[in-house]
C-alpha cells in the first residue's frame, strides 16, 4: 500500500526531463538560481555551524519578506500547512468553519485536522473563489470562522467576506498559498484577513523548497503565531503555551534569500508567458480565462483554462500529453466530493473543476513553447 502511494506521489513532477528526444512540459518548474549563488550562501551557513533555531539566516529571510509584502506581521513557518492549522489555532477558532471546496485539499484537511467542522460554500463562477452569498446562507450559530481561498491568486471579494465577519462575529482565514505579491486597491493582500497563510512550496513563485508563512494583523496574534511555530517557548527554559514544530530551516532560508533576488524577473517573465497565453486562446471564444479585476495588482501565478465541458478538457489533456505536455486538473476534484467531508453538495463548484485545467506557466518560459501549447489547445477544441 505505502509503495502504491508513493508511485502515485511520484506522478506529479515540477520540472521535465528529456525522454525519448522530447522535453516534457510539466504545469510547472521551479525557478532555481545558479549553483554558484547556493553554494555562495550556504557557505556562511556552514561557517555558522547553526542549521536551526531561528538562526540570523531565517531573520533576515523574514525582515526582507516583509518589506516587499508590506506585511509587518509575518511570521515564516516550514510549509503552508502548518501555516493554515496554527492560524485556526492562533484565532481560537473551533466547531463549524466556512470553507470554500474549490482549493487544494490542505485548506479543508487544515480545518478537520484541528477539530473543526468544515461547512461548504459555493463559488463564483466568475471569480473561482468563495461566494458571499453563498457564505451567508452557511452560517449557523455554530459558526466560528471563514477560511477562504484566493484561488490561482485571484482574490477574494474581501470587502464582502470582512462586511459578513464583522456583522456575525467571525474570524476571516485567508489561504493565500498563491498570492505572493498580490495587491487590491493598492493594498497588500495579506492585509485583508485576520490571517492570511502562504506556502514556499517547490512549486510556488517564491518558493524555499519547502516552506510557509502566516501573516496577521493583530500584534498579540503574530505573538502567538511566534512562540507556537517553536514548541511553545518564550525564552529557554519557559514557555508560553502549547506549540509544534514549524520553524523553517537556515538552508530553506538560504534559498528563499537567493530567489527573492530574483522575484520581479521571475513575475515579470511569467507576465509576458501569461499575456500571450491570453492572446492566443482569445481567438477560441468558448474558453474562458482568469479575469482579473481592474483593482487587482497580479502575480501571474497560474494560468487556468475552463473549457466548456468536462470531455472537451479530457480531449485537450489526450492532445497535449502526446506532444510531452502535461497539464494538471487544478482544483481537482472539488472538496465537498472528499470522503471524510460529508452531507453537502457545491454544483457551481463540481462543474468548475470538472472542466478546468491549469496550462504550464513557469519563470523564463520560452514564447514559442507557449505558442506551441496554445496553438494545441485551439486545434484539439476546433477539430469538434
Amino acid at each position: 500500500m505505502i509503495k502504491e502511494v508513493n508511485k502515485n506521489i511520484e506522478q506529479l513532477p515540477v520540472h521535465g526531463v528529456p525522454q525519448d528526444g522530447m522535453e516534457e512540459v510539466f504545469v510547472t518548474r521551479t525557478f532555481l538560481p545558479a549553483v554558484e549563488e547556493i553554494e555562495a550562501k550556504l557557505s556562511s551557513i556552514w561557517k555558522s555551524g547553526i542549521l536551526t533555531n531561528n538562526g540570523v539566516v531565517l531573520r533576515e529571510l523574514e525582515e526582507r519578506l516583509r518589506n516587499y509584502l508590506h506585511a509587518p506581521g509575518l511570521v515564516a513557518l516550514n510549509n503552508g500547512t502548518v501555516a493554515l492549522q496554527l492560524a485556526i489555532r492562533a484565532l481560537d477558532v473551533r466547531d463549524e468553519v466556512i470553507v470554500t471546496p474549490f482549493s487544494y485539499v490542505a485548506t479543508v484537511s487544515s480545518a478537520v485536522w484541528e477539530k473543526c467542522t468544515p461547512v461548504f460554500a459555493d463559488i463564483d463562477p466568475t471569480r473561482l473563489t468563495i461566494d458571499p452569498r453563498s457564505v451567508e446562507h452557511c452560517i449557523t450559530k455554530k459558526t466560528t470562522a471563514i477560511l477562504a481561498t484566493h484561488v490561482f491568486g485571484n482574490p477574494c471579494d474581501v470587502n464582502a467576506l470582512r462586511s459578513i465577519a464583522d456583522r456575525h462575529g467571525l474570524k476571516l482565514i485567508y489561504d493565500g498559498a498563491h498570492s505572493f505579491g498580490v495587491k487590491v486597491d493598492g493594498a497588500p493582500i495579506t492585509s485583508y484577513g485576520d490571517v492570511t497563510t502562504l506556502s514556499f512550496h517547490a512549486t510556488k513563485l517564491f518558493h524555499t523548497v519547502e516552506g510557509g508563512a502566516a501573516v496577521a494583523s493583530d500584534p498579540e496574534v503574530v505573538q502567538r503565531l511566534a512562540y507556537m511555530r517553536n514548541f511553545g517557548h518564550a525564552g529557554p527554559e519557559a514557555f508560553q503555551g502549547i506549540g509544534i514544530n514549524g520553524k523553517m530551516s537556515e538552508v530553506h532560508a538560504a534559498i528563499g534569500h537567493l530567489v527573492l533576488d530574483h522575484i520581479d524577473h521571475i513575475i515579470s517573465s511569467r507576465k509576458g508567458a501569461w499575456l500571450r497565453y491570453r492572446d492566443i486562446l482569445a481567438e477560441v471564444g468558448t474558453l474562458q480565462v482568469l479575469n482579473i479585476g481592474p483593482d487587482v495588482e497580479y502575480n501571474y501565478a497560474y494560468f487556468p483554462v475552463l473549457f466548456r465541458a468536462e470531455q472537451e478538457a479530457l480531449r485537450v489533456i489526450s492532445t497535449l500529453n502526446a506532444q510531452g505536455v502535461y497539464p494538471r486538473r487544478y482544483f481537482y476534484p472539488s472538496l465537498d466530493t472528499l470522503p471524510y467531508c460529508s452531507g453537502q453538495v457545491c454544483p457551481i463548484s463540481r462543474d468548475i473543476s470538472s472542466r478546468i485545467l491549469c496550462l504550464p506557466l513557469f519563470a523564463d518560459m520560452d514564447l514559442a513553447l507557449v505558442d506551441r501549447i496554445g496553438r494545441a489547445v485551439r486545434d484539439a477544441i476546433s477539430k469538434v
